[in-house]
């Protein structure tokens, strides 16, 4: 049976082996980064099977105007079974419905978020990171 944690203490290995499992590209290899990437963030919802890490949310967020989901990972043996949407849900369930909720998408994605409620948006900009 799956079950969720809002918050729980996430090992960067575990994440990173999420994030590997995933297909979703991240510094996987660099585990001080993630570490820093968790540290940082203020909304983390983990997907567990037993005690084994399968899915992470990672989100910032002011909890009054807007919610940037910056990581939706889910191991691939286990997707295809509602628990990224779940992970999406228990984020919209915290940050409240004033509450926007934008993420930028991979392109191999770009058909699942529609499916959760996301609309696509045109007026975005990004200055993309260096390394």
């Amino acid at each position: 049976m799956i079950h969720y944690r809002e918050n729980h203490p996430l090992s960067p290995a575990d994440v990173a082996r999420v994030f590997k499992a995933s297909g979703i590209k991240r510094p996987a290899d660099d585990l001080a980064r993630i570490a820093a990437m968790f540290t940082h963030a203020n909304l983390v919802f983990s997907a567990w099977d037993g005690d084994t890490l399968i899915g992470v949310s990672r989100a910032l967020t002011d909890f009054s105007y807007c919610c940037y989901l910056s990581d939706l990972a889910v191991d691939a043996a286990y997707q295809r079974q509602g628990i990224g949407e779940e992970l999406v849900r228990l984020t919209r369930e915290k940050t409240g419905d004033q509450v926007s909720l934008i993420l930028l998408s991979a392109p191999d994605a770009m058909d699942y978020y529609p499916k959760l409620g996301f609309t696509l948006a045109d007026n975005a900009y990004v200055i993309r990171r260096l390394t």
